[in-house]
């Protein structure tokens, strides 16, 4: 259901500066967002002990090191928190590009490259770190 309407606003954001993730085991996830990162046109602009952060494309994405009492927890998509982080494709290429780029990277796919209902032309391909609800035993979450 699309809303429309009462909703309306004077003020329209321009994008969302940024966004950062909090990970688990810092020095494992740096060396694969940096490849991804770099790979979606983002550029480095900052990096120091327990964090990076790269801008491009009126974007902005930071990984930091989790506090050391929270670094063995994984990822749980349903719990209070970030559920997911979606970058737009100007064109099905690029998420083609992206696949077998991720597949290069040994990365966890929940699904390869399909069209989705959401919204017309909508082309994603879904990526989980670790092995998220693959694993055996996993749940939607806490």
């Amino acid at each position: 259901m699309v809303l429309t309407g009462r909703y309306n606003s004077t003020m329209q954001i321009n994008g969302i500066a940024h966004v950062q993730l909090t990970v688990s085991d810092f020095d494992a996830a740096l060396p694969f967002y940096e490849r991804l990162l770099v790979a979606l046109g983002l550029t480095p602009v900052m990096r120091s002990e327990g964090f990076f952060y790269c801008v491009g494309g009126r974007t902005g994405v930071a990984i930091s090191r989790a506090a050391a009492e929270r670094g063995g927890e994984k990822f749980v998509q349903r719990r209070v928190g970030l559920h997911h982080v979606c970058f737009r494709a100007r064109e099905r290429a690029d998420v083609d590009a992206v696949y077998a780029l991720l597949l290069d990277m040994g990365a966890k796919i929940v699904h390869p490259p399909e069209d989705g209902p959401w919204a017309p032309g909508y082309y994603s391909v879904n990526h989980v770190p670790g092995k998220g609800l693959l694993a055996p035993g996993a749940t939607a979450g806490a």
